[in-house]
């Protein structure tokens, strides 16, 4: 299988940071602000996203992370019960205006399992989405709010977000046939 990188580490980087000083906008600042990352690389996006808006407004963002294994609509499908992961939010989420944060928009799935879970700890007064990449091809009314790179993909090709904390590299692939293109 062809495969084409699509960002390395100087890109992603740049990202993270246009992308922090957009939800720190739309919020119109941290106040009240909570940035959760799905589990796994959705965690340590929200962690270096937390670090941008420390570095350029001087505040700690509280940052959680959130298993959505449980809340996925396949898990029947998938034979083998997915591995249970604990979620850590630290601070209470009523009333605040939470980030999921997620490295891969397809089909909107994740985003709705991680609505679900997300619920299980309070009842915020919002809800954001923040992706690195948006591939296209939903099938659930779900729209990020925060996006990092669009990429244009066929349903056959594959987007692998690969970050240092948990694949020891920071780049964006895309696999398949038409790779080369993309």
């Amino acid at each position: 299988m062809s495969a084409a990188r699509y960002l390395g580490p100087e890109e992603i980087s740049r990202t993270i940071r246009r992308l922090g000083h957009e939800i720190i906008e739309s919020n119109r600042g941290t106040a009240d602000l909570v940035l959760v990352g799905l589990l796994s690389r959705g965690y340590p996006l929200a962690r270096r996203l937390a670090a941008a808006i420390r570095e350029f407004e001087g505040v700690d963002v509280p940052v959680g992370s959130l298993d959505i294994g449980l809340y996925r609509d396949d898990v029947a499908r998938r034979g083998a019960p997915p591995p249970v992961r604990p979620s850590d939010i630290p601070v209470p989420i009523d009333g605040k205006t939470v980030v999921l944060v997620d490295d891969v928009l397809f089909t909107g799935r994740s985003a709705r399992a991680a609505l679900d879970a997300l619920l299980d700890f309070g009842r915020p007064a919002r809800v954001r989405l923040c992706v690195l990449i948006d591939r296209g091809h939903r099938e659930l009314p779900i729209r990020p709010d925060f996006v990092g790179k669009n990429i244009p993909t066929a349903l056959v090709q594959r987007v692998r977000v690969r970050l240092s904390e948990t694949d020891g590299e920071d780049a964006v692939y895309v696999y398949g046939e038409e790779a080369a293109s993309a």
